[in-house]
C-alpha cells in the first residue's frame, strides 16, 4: 500500500506547477502515507464485534427457528406492496434522483400525517428528513448534533446501536436503567413495572449533557412509557436544557389497551425534541429501508447539512410507495379498516401465543405492552445449568442463547447485549424473542418447544 502511494506522488507531481502546489501535494501525501500505517480511524476503537452477525450465522448453521431478528416473515399489506409495484413500473422518473431530503409527495403527507398527531404545523421542507431507515435517522442526528466530550444519557435496555453512534460522534454515553418492581407469586411479570428511578434520572444530568435518548415502545422490553414518565423526561430535559432524541420506531404496536404518547407533542418539547420513525415498522417493510426525523428547523437544519454530505438522498421508489401507503392510511385512520388499527391486534395474539408455549418449557416471559419484541427470565436454567460453554467472562444469557440454537433448534437475542458492559452482569438472565411472525413460524416454534418440553418431563 505504501509503495502505491510513493507511485501515485510521482505520477501526480508532474502536471503540478509551482511551489504551492507541490508543498500542499507533498503535506497530502506525507497524510496519506502516516494515517496508511495506522489504517483504521480512531472512532471505530471497541465498536468492531457486532453480535448480530455472531447469531445470525450460528441460527443459519443450525437451520434453527428465527425468534430472534425483528423482521416480519411475511408480505407487508397488498395496498403497500401495489404502491410498491406501481412505483417500479409507472412513472419512469422514479427511477432519478428526487428532492435530497426527500420526496416531495412523502414529505407532505409525513408533515400532514404526524402534525396532527404531535399538535404541530408541519413544514414539509424544514420539518421533515428522509433517511435510510430509522437507523440512518438515528446515526443523521447523533452525527449532527454530539460533539467531543458531550454526555448522552441512554436508558437501558437500549437499542444496541446507540452507544456505539454516539462513541463515534466523539460523545460520552451515560446509561441509566430501567429496573423491575418486585412481583407477587405466579404473577406475569409485564413491561410496565419496569421503570426509571426518577433521583437516579435526574443524577445523570450534567453540565455536559447534550441529549437523552427515548426509545418508546422500547426494544427489547415493549415498555410503554406512560405520560407521568415522560413528563418526568420532559422536566428534566427542560430544566438541563437537554436535547430529546426520540425513537418511536413502534409506535403502532401498542397493545392492552395502553396508549403511545409523542414526548415531542407535551408542553416545551417540540422546541428541542426529534422524532423518528420507520415505514419498515410501520408497514411491515424492514427491506425498504425509509425512515425519517420531524423536529424544528433549528435543530433540523443541522441534520440536513449531515445529510447532504454523506447519503445525500435516498432511493426514489420506496419513498413514492411509503407516501401512497400513508396517504391510504390517512383516510383509514382510526376505523377498523385501518392496517395500523388491525395490525397490533393481530400481533398482540401472536404475542400470547408465545407466551402460552415459552412458559410451557420454564420460561419465565415479561409481558412486553409494545413493539415486536418480548423478554424471558431463564433464572431457573441459570440455577439448574450454571456451567454452559463459552468463556468464563461471558454472560451468561450469550452461552445460553448459544446452547438453545444448537440443541434446541431455537434462536433468541441475549438481552444483555442491550446493556452498557457495567450493567451485563445484572442483566445476564434474560433473552429476547420477536414475535412479529407468521403462523407456520409460531408452529414451528411450538414443535421445538414441545420437543423440549417433553425432555424435560422425562
Amino acid at each position: 500500500m505504501l509503495r502505491n502511494v510513493a507511485a501515485t506522488s510521482v505520477l501526480l507531481a508532474g502536471p503540478l506547477r509551482g511551489r504551492k502546489a507541490g508543498a500542499s501535494l507533498s503535506r497530502c501525501l506525507h497524510q496519506t502515507v502516516t494515517m496508511a500505517k495506522r489504517l483504521p480511524a480512531r472512532r471505530l476503537q471497541g465498536i468492531d464485534y457486532n453480535p448480530w452477525v455472531e447469531f445470525v450465522k450460528l441460527s443459519k448453521e443450525h437451520d434453527a427457528v428465527n425468534l430472534g431478528q425483528g423482521f416480519p416473515d411475511f408480505s407487508p399489506p397488498d395496498f403497500a406492496v401495489e404502491a410498491f409495484q406501481q412505483a417500479t413500473g409507472g412513472d419512469f422518473m422514479l427511477n432519478q434522483y428526487t428532492m435530497a431530503f426527500g420526496y416531495p409527495p412523502l414529505t407532505k403527507i409525513l408533515a400532514s400525517f404526524f402534525g396532527r398527531l404531535l399538535g404541530q404545523e408541519l413544514d414539509p421542507l424544514k420539518n421533515v428528513l428522509v433517511t435510510v431507515g430509522a437507523y440512518g435517522a438515528l446515526f443523521t442526528a447523533f452525527q449532527g448534533l454530539v460533539d467531543e466530550g458531550d454526555e448522552v444519557i441512554i436508558i437501558e435496555p437500549f437499542f444496541d446501536c446507540y452507544e456505539p453512534m454516539t462513541l463515534m460522534a466523539g460523545g460520552c454515553p451515560v446509561f441509566v436503567p430501567l429496573k423491575p418492581s418486585p412481583t407477587q407469586d405466579g404473577e406475569l411479570d409485564s413491561s410496565g413495572s419496569w421503570r426509571l428511578d426518577p433521583a437516579e434520572l435526574a443524577s445523570k444530568f450534567t453540565s455536559r449533557t447534550k441529549a437523552l435518548v427515548l426509545n418508546t415502545p422500547n426494544n427489547p422490553l415493549g415498555k410503554v412509557f406512560s405520560k407521568a414518565e415522560l413528563e418526568l423526561v420532559a422536566g428534566l430535559c427542560q430544566q438541563h436544557d437537554v436535547l430529546c432524541i426520540s425513537d418511536e420506531v413502534y409506535q403502532w404496536l401498542v397493545f392492552d389497551g395502553h396508549q403511545h404518547i409523542s414526548i415531542a407533542s407535551l408542553p416545551g418539547m417540540w422546541e428541542r425534541t426529534l422524532t423518528i420513525g420507520s415505514a419498515g415498522k410501520t408497514f411491515s417493510a424492514t427491506g425498504w429501508k425509509v425512515g425519517w426525523i420531524l423536529g424544528p428547523d433549528t435543530i433540523m437544519k443541522h441534520l440536513r447539512t449531515v445529510h447532504q454530505n454523506s447519503v445525500y438522498h435516498c432511493p426514489t421508489q420506496g419513498q413514492a410507495a411509503v407516501a401512497k401507503s400513508f396517504e391510504r392510511e390517512q383516510l383509514h385512520l382510526g376505523q377498523p379498516s385501518s392496517y395500523l388499527e388491525q395490525f397490533p391486534k393481530a400481533m398482540q395474539l401472536n404475542r400470547d401465543h408465545v407466551i402460552r408455549s415459552l412458559q410451557s418449557v420454564g420460561l419465565k416471559p415479561v409481558t412486553p405492552h409494545g413493539s415486536y419484541f418480548l423478554i424471558a427470565d431463564v433464572s431457573d436454567f441459570k440455577l439448574k445449568m450454571p456451567d454452559l460453554p463459552g468463556a468464563a467472562d461471558e454472560p451468561y444469557d450469550r452461552r445460553f442463547v448459544k446452547w438453545m440454537i444448537k440443541n434446541k433448534g431455537l434462536v433468541a437475542i441475549p438481552v444483555s447485549i442491550f446493556y452498557s458492559r457495567p450493567h451485563q452482569k445484572d442483566f445476564d438472565h434474560y433473552i429476547r424473542f420477536c414475535f412479529v411472525k407468521e403462523e407456520a413460524t409460531l408452529r414451528a416454534m411450538d414443535e421445538k418447544l414441545q420437543e423440549w418440553r417433553a425432555e424435560l418431563e422425562s
